[in-house]
């Protein structure tokens, strides 16, 4: 299995589909003050950097690293399509983001994600990539549908 992971600019609709179908699943487990995710708009902000992962030029996988200050930045928007869940994708994403973290001399990289029990697979991915738990950073606030992750890069 091949998989290509490049920069996205989101000019082809792939990454703001997969991205508006997670925000439709978000909401199943979570009130709207809850969810976080980035609507359209959002990603378009020039603090953000969309990665794409592809197979056979299909979208496998998506992410998304914000700059929250100069040493600081915050993962966001990562979903894989259902077609490619439990593959790995997810995992050389990951990767891939964070060593762009690294070389652009961010100290810290941190996550929010929901608490429930569909978020788990995601919760054991960001473990197993030595994620933290931490308190809520940035603007978010605690809550009982949040858990929040941190990761020292250098």
């Amino acid at each position: 299995m091949n998989i290509e992971i490049e920069e996205d600019d989101l000019s082809d609709g792939a990454v703001i589909q997969l991205l508006n179908s997670h925000l439709q699943e978000m909401r199943q487990y979570s009130p709207p003050e809850s969810v976080h995710a980035l609507d359209t708009q959002a990603l378009s902000d020039s603090s953000i950097t969309m990665w794409a992962a592809r197979i056979e030029g299909k979208l496998a996988a998506c992410a998304a690293l914000k700059e929250l200050s100069a040493n600081t930045a915050e993962l966001k928007s990562m979903k894989t399509s259902a077609t490619f869940l439990r593959m790995g994708i997810a995992a050389k994403l990951l990767e891939v983001i964070l060593a762009e973290a690294a070389k652009r001399g961010y100290v810290e990289v941190s996550l929010e994600t929901g608490s429930d029990h569909a978020f788990k697979p995601a919760i054991t991915l960001y473990e197993k990539h030595d994620f933290v738990e931490c308190a809520p950073f940035g603007d978010y606030k605690t809550d009982p549908y949040s858990k929040f992750y941190s990761k020292r890069l250098l």
